[in-house]
This record gives C-alpha cells, structure tokens and sequence, in this order.
C-alpha cells in the first residue's frame, strides 16, 4: 500500500509541477503573440484532444502523465511552409526581449505555485514542534553555547565580531523556524545569538553555525550542531525478546525520566549515551503505573547496520512525544512568508549546488526519481499540509534546476539569448549544436549520479 501511495503521490506531483512550468511558457508565449501548436499533458500517445476554436491550440492528454510540453511555431523546427499571415507569430521572429520572457516564464511559474502553495500552509496553520531544545550532546555546537536542555528558544539575532548583538531581531514560533534561520546563518558563516526562556528567566546563547559545510541529505544538520526537539515525553514502544531491556525488566509503556541521573526528553541523546557504553551498566529511572523505579541495565555489544561500528544497544524501540504549537499567519503575511521561504529555499539550493561543482559538498546531496518519490508518498501520508509543503520545495527545485545555464534547459537558452542582447547578434547554429550536445552530457552525468544516490540510500552501500 506504501508503494502505490508513492507511486500515485509521485505522478501527481511531477504531473502538477511540470504542467504549471509549460503553462508558464504557454501563457507568456500567448501575450506576445506566438502561435502555440499543442499543449499536451503528459507524453507518448494522446488519449484525448480537442482544438481551440479562438487559438488553433491543441489541447491533449496523453498516456504517461508524467510532465508534459508546449509546442510552438518555429520556423527552424518545421519543414512545411508556414503562411505569410503566421510568420509574424513564429517563436523565432519574435525580439530578443520577448524570447528571454517566454523561456524564462517556466521557471517564474514554479516559483509563483511554490509562494502559493507555502502561503497557503502558513494561512492554513500547522501544527509544529515547539522550539524546546532538548539536552544537547557534549561537544555540540548547542552544548557550548550553553543550552542544558529545556530552553525555550524565543528570538534569533547576529553576533558583532566582537561578540556583541546586532540587526534585527527575529522571532522564532516553532521548531521548523529555528531550524530554518539556523540553516540561513550557517551558509553566511555567520555567528548568532539564540534568546531562549528558561524557569529562571531569558538568557542570550551565543551560537557558531559556520562549521557545516558537507551535508549528506540523509543527515540532518541540526543534529551535528546538538539541536533536537526537545520537552517531550520519551518512553519505551517496544521491547526485543532476550534483549538486555527484557532482561532488566524494562516494559512497553514505561516512560524513561532519566538515565544515570540526567535527565532525558529525547530518543537521540538517550541512544547517543547508551550506544557509547556498551557493556557498562546503566541506571534508567522509569516511570510504570504512576510510580517511578530504578532499573539497571548493560547494554550489549552489536554492530550497527548503518554504520559498521560496534556500539552498545539495549535492544528497546523508543517513541518521543513533542510538546507542539499551532502556527497560523495572516494572508499578507503568509504571502511574504510564502516569498521569503522561496527566495531562501532557492538561495540554498544554488549556493549548495555551486559548492558541489567546487568540491566542498558531497555529490552525495543530488537526489533522483526514487528519493522524490519516498519523500513524496511519506508527505502524503502525513497530511495535505506536508504534501503541498513537498510540492512547494520540489517545485522550487524545478525552477532552480531549469535557470541553470546549461544547454538543453531554459537557462542554456537565456544564456543565448542574453548573449544575443548584448552583442546584437545570435549564436550561430554550430556553436548550439556543439553546447546542446555538452549540455546533454552534464544532463545525463547529473542524472546517473542522482539515481546511483537514489540506490545508494535504498540498498546503503
């Protein structure tokens, strides 16, 4: 049932995303008065069309619903003798200008739906993590700023290099928030400072972001710096026959208060602390039916799947309850929001795209087909709101991918054109032949390493 829920979510989404990007170049083509042949929907053989009686455009649907394209009249792609009174309304004929606004209007069109779609969710309200930090790891980024777990971040602003505060003061409403600003801050490199609540008052943490750079898509940043949910409630969902757990006495349902004497609210940094003592006893305070008891346990010693090391388990399944917030916005600014969110989502995937070309990101962040489609059909199962929020950053992702100035991709073609508006004359038709076919190559390089990614993370090789 997972699979055909990622297949169905998967289909929607590339067919909505690609149809929205051509009806961009459709639209725009129509105001400057190209003739548009055919708009299909999807490709290969047309189940259904119709004509347009006002354009002459051919409307279709076709059998594979992935995508689809806008065909228009150019004299360099036809053969037949177009009439006198359409010659004025082939693609070709049209200036400069008008061909940098068609080409460049699918792109702008993802990134419009993206706004909307983000807007919507904000207009909407969702219900997040609140921006409860739990105790963090020692050594963390989070851990040296001085969070002991339980701080209620509240506000974020820059740090002076002398170490002062500076700029604005943005608040932070939710977890997702705060992850958001953190991941602004640690492309600029930039040292902020973190104002978090706290039973005894509100304190300032200052915080150094910078150190990320690498970061596989599997990983999320946040928890290399010692940020996590925090505030909840951990407990124990399940417990491994002749495990050690089981051997101790631990039960499903205990909830889990502390762990040598620290408290914990979280499954990372109570795993993190078990798998580092294997073989050494612990003592867990759990709470069963009302009343709290100590356990002791050994953790044993095992290999762990993901990352061949040997650490120490208790064999127990854990499952965290969040304390969460309901953010809800206003339509202007869910607008804005929905804005800001496209600009820094896009800023982030070129800045994270050129540091791959330099080498100082891992080819390891581009994902393919099979990685969109898990990602589709888990959104889907979480909720309308997580869906069109997936469908906001693949559409981004669209958009970004189609300005790059590569041949074969609208940005290839801005690049023509721009090169053609500043020297009045075209690129020569040898010369796009030659880039088209280099173009294509990246295209396929680009595409193969997705997909050995995609298997990579399915198979963890």
């Amino acid at each position: 049932m997972n699979f055909l829920t990622e297949i169905v979510a998967f289909v929607v989404a590339i067919g909505v995303l690609v149809v929205v990007h051509e009806f961009g170049h459709f639209s725009v083509a129509r105001l400057c008065g190209v003739k548009v042949l055919r708009f299909s929907v999807g490709f290969g053989k047309p189940l259904v069309k119709w004509v347009s009686k006002t354009t002459g455009t051919e409307w279709t649907i076709s059998a594979l619903p992935l995508g689809g394209y806008v065909k228009m009249l150019d004299e360099r792609e036809t053969e037949a003798t177009i009439s006198e009174a359409d010659l004025p309304h082939a693609f070709n004929r049209q200036s400069v200008f008008k061909r940098i606004a068609i080409v460049a209007a699918g792109p702008v069109f993802n990134f419009i739906l993206a706004i909307l779609l983000f807007a919507g969710v904000f207009a909407a309200g969702v219900s997040e993590p609140a921006a409860i930090v739990a105790t963090p790891a020692a050594g963390t980024v989070a851990a040296k700023a001085g969070f002991e777990g339980g701080e209620t971040v509240i506000s974020m602003r820059d740090m002076t290099p002398g170490g002062g505060a500076t700029g604005d003061t943005l608040p932070i409403r939710s977890w997702s928030d705060l992850r958001w600003k953190l991941l602004d801050a640690s492309f600029d490199q930039r040292r902020v400072v973190l104002a978090a609540k706290t039973s005894e008052g509100t304190f300032d943490f200052p915080v150094t972001v910078g150190q990320v750079d690498d970061q596989d898509i599997d990983q999320d940043f946040m928890d290399k710096l010692g940020f996590e949910p925090g505030g909840g409630t951990l407990s124990v969902a399940g417990v491994e026959a002749g495990s050690a757990a089981a051997k101790a006495g631990l039960q499903a349902g205990d909830v889990l208060r502390a762990i040598d004497g620290k408290k914990i609210d979280n499954a990372m940094g109570f795993i993190d602390y078990v798998q580092h003592r294997p073989g050494t006893p612990v003592s867990l305070t759990v709470e069963r039916n009302g009343a709290q008891r100590a356990v002791q346990i050994v953790p044993e010693l095992r290999a762990d799947a993901t990352t061949n090391r040997n650490v120490g388990r208790i064999g127990a399944s854990l499952a965290t309850r969040i304390p969460s917030v309901d953010v809800r916005y206003g339509p202007l600014e869910s607008l804005q929001l929905g804005a800001k969110r496209t600009w820094d989502i896009s800023i982030y995937s070129l800045r994270m795209f050129g540091r791959m070309i330099t080498g100082e990101a891992s080819l390891k962040n581009l994902s393919g087909p099979v990685t969109i489609a898990d990602y589709a059909g888990k959104s889907a199962r979480l909720g309308l709101s997580a869906f069109l929020s997936f469908l906001a950053l693949v559409s981004i992702s669209l958009g970004v991918l189609n300005l790059l100035p590569i041949p074969v991709l609208d940005g290839g073609h801005l690049l023509y054109y721009l090169v053609e508006a500043a020297t009045g004359k075209a690129v020569s038709d040898k010369w796009q032949m030659v880039l088209q076919r280099a173009g294509l190559v990246c295209i396929v390089a680009l595409s193969m390493i997705a997909l050995f990614n995609d298997l990579a993370r399915l198979i963890r090789f």
